[in-house]
This record gives structure tokens, sequence and C-alpha cells, in this order.
């Protein structure tokens, strides 16, 4: 029996590069009618555009570069918040299930939404200056927080390229500064309305098989559980091979990273977890020390106020995510938190740190209100370019 010939869609879509991630961009408007809606029809249709499911864990038949941080999607639409130019949100698509998480934003990208917007007609033109920096407000619509993004304007249009270098990307582009208002989790996601959702800077948390470990749980950026190094045996100095290649590291992570999130109270039992795959985020810290990066290139210890290294999507990431590292400048702000001793144990408003593929500043002012720690903002520096745009194409019968 020959099945029924089905032709392809073609959907207006753009593929940028965000920080040190790759994602494809839509504007909300230019979906079909079907997937205008958040439901299971958007969800479909992102999988296929990326290639998803895939059990051969490569994305062949899709956009997606089959790492966490080349397997994303974006949908913005002129913002329904007042003050705001664009709403903002994220789907992190599943590599070898059918799943996109919904549940945090993705820092990185989030460079990249401000050019997007104004390259769109998203930001009203009289917003847009002939020469200098259009600040565009976005509006965070997957954990309700605002994201203000400086984009450099030549000529009226958005400047893309540059001399701004970011470690984990390969080529310099042009500058683009980011600031997270107030980026602490209000409660809106069950995790108690507080940065620090347990109450304290830092816990015991009991993982079966694995020992109880000091963990400073903070919901700032996205939700994050830190733990020491050397107390899940590393250095801190470690790369991608080190931990991706062993299976016994990465359960490992995942059953401190389940744990975690139910003591964040972001989810009942550990069986949930595997439903929430972009959040929580676990990463490891420690003192400086002298190692070398991903590309080879040194990084000296007295260059840098710690080591991080973080998981995303159950790997070690290559450089660091943008909303962890909002995570990491916050955390390293209040004094106290695992974050902060890793550094010196001083007060501080910025701090910069290494990761796998080099280093990255982040600043971040703490303050104590009503004897809770508040942080007004945190900021940081990216850059975004455009890689590719046109149409993606699915078959017909996608969604």
């Amino acid at each position: 029996m020959t099945q029924k010939a089905t032709q392809q869609i073609k959907v207006p879509a753009t593929y940028m590069r965000g920080g040190t991630s790759k994602g494809v961009f839509f504007r909300l408007q230019d979906l079909p009618e079907a997937c205008q809606k958040p439901g299971a029809a958007r969800d479909r249709l992102l999988l296929r555009v990326i290639g998803s499911p895939d059990p051969y864990g490569k994305q062949i038949d899709g956009m997606g570069g089959a790492t966490s941080s080349t397997s994303k999607t974006v949908i913005l639409s002129k913002s329904s918040k007042p003050d705001h130019d664009v709403d903002y949100l994220f789907g992190q698509v599943s590599i070898d299930k059918a799943f996109v998480d919904w549940s945090g934003n993705c820092g990185n990208l989030s460079s990249a939404v401000g050019s997007f917007a104004v390259a769109s007609g998203l930001v009203d033109a009289a917003r847009v200056p002939q020469n200098g920096t259009c600040t565009v407000r976005i509006w965070q619509a997957n954990i309700g927080k605002t994201i203000v993004a400086h984009v450099p304007i030549t000529d009226g249009l958005v400047q893309e390229t540059g001399d701004f270098e970011l470690d984990g990307v390969t080529f310099p582009a042009a500058e683009v500064q980011l600031e997270f208002l107030d980026p602490a989790d209000d409660g809106e996601d069950g995790a108690g309305g507080s940065m620090f959702p347990t109450g304290n800077l830092i816990d015991d948390l009991e993982v079966p098989g694995v020992g109880t470990l000091k963990a400073t749980l903070i919901n700032a950026g996205i939700p994050t559980i830190f733990v020491n190094a050397q107390a899940i045996g590393y250095t801190g100095t470690e790369l991608q091979d080190h931990i991706n290649s062993d299976a016994d590291a990465l359960k490992k992570f995942e059953t401190i990273r389940a744990h975690g999130a139910v003591k964040m109270g972001l989810i009942k039992h550990v069986d949930e977890a595997a439903t929430r795959q972009h959040t929580p985020k676990v990463a490891f810290v420690a003192p400086p020390k002298t190692y070398t990066s991903s590309s080879g290139k040194v990084v000296e210890a007295g260059g840098i106020d710690l080591l991080v290294r973080a998981m995303s999507m159950g790997k070690l990431h290559h450089a660091m995510m943008g909303t962890a590292a909002v995570a990491i400048g916050t955390a390293a702000a209040v004094p106290g938190t695992l974050v902060n001793l890793a550094a010196g144990g001083t007060e501080r408003e910025a701090v910069r740190f290494g990761h796998p593929s080099g280093t990255l500043r982040v600043g971040a002012q703490a303050v104590q209100e009503n004897g809770q720690w508040v942080v007004k903002k945190a900021i940081m520096s990216r850059s975004a370019r455009v890689l590719m745009e046109g149409w993606v194409r699915v078959p017909a019968d996608t969604f």
C-alpha cells in the first residue's frame, strides 16, 4: 500500500547565534495558525524544525546541532506588557525525546532577541536611532522577567560585526550589553518566592548514592544548584570530555539535579525531573586555578575570581549558559554562599569566572531588604549575529 504523499510547508524563520548558543527564531505572527498558541501543535512544529526526537542523537533531519546549546527555539511578538517592546518565549528542545521544555529562559539567546526584534520590525521605528544604541525592553515570558538589551545601530540597521570577543565563540562581533532586572524568582514557579527558596545560603543536600553535599540553592536567572567541585571529586578545571564521556558521572549529576529540584520546591518527586530537563541547572565551583581552556588558551588563576562548570540538559556545557552566569554573579554578590566563598568570601559587585572555553565577567549588586537578600539587576555583555534567514520547511502533516 502506497502512503499518500505529503508536501512540505514553509515557515518564515531566522537562524541566529546569541552568545554561545544558536537557535531558530520566529515571529509569532509567522507561525501556522494552529501553532500561534501554546500546545501540542506548536511543540510538534518546533520538534520537527529542530529534528527531534532523534534516537541517533544527531538531529541530522533538522536545524538542531545535537547539543543543548544548539537545540533551541525562540518565538517573539510585539509586547502585550506596558513599557516593553517585545515578548520573548524560549523553547529548549530535547534531542532524543519528544519534549519541548518551556520552564526557563536562555540567557545566551537573550542577546539575540533585541537584534532580531529591531531587524524584524517588532520595535517601533521611532525608538530606533539612525546611529547609536537602541534600548530594547524585553518581557521574558517563560519566567515573567524584564531584560533590557542595548543593541548597537549603524545607519539605521543593527550592527552585528565588531571587535568584541566572547570566549566560546570563534569570531569577534559587536557587543550587546544585557541587563537582567530583578533576576531572582518571585514565587510564580512554586519556588517559595525567595532568591534562596529554602531560606538558607548553604543547605545540606542529601543525595542517595552520592552523600550529603553542601549546596547553595538559588533562583536567579535560572534555578541553579551550586556544589563544591572537591565534594564530588572534581577540581573545577574539567573540560567537556572529562565528564560527558563518563556515563556514571552524568548519572550522578542527574541524581543531584533531581534531589535539588525537590528541595527547591520545583518538583514534588524526583521522578518529575525527567519532564523538566532545562531547569534547574547543576554547577560546581572551586577557587581559582590555572588551566588550559578547550581552545588551547591558558587561563591564569590570577585573572579569575573562581572556577565554575555547569551542566545543561544532562551534559557539561561547553562554556556557560547566560542564565547560569546571572545565577553565578548573583550568588557571588551574597556573602556566605558557596559561590562567594569560592571567590574568596569578600563583598563584591562583579565576578570573573573561568569556564571550559575561557572566562566571563558578570556584575550584580546584592542588598538586604526585610531580612532577605535582593538583587536589582545583573549585567553582562554578549554578542549576536544572524547566520541565515528565509524559511524552514516541515512536512504539512507535522502538526
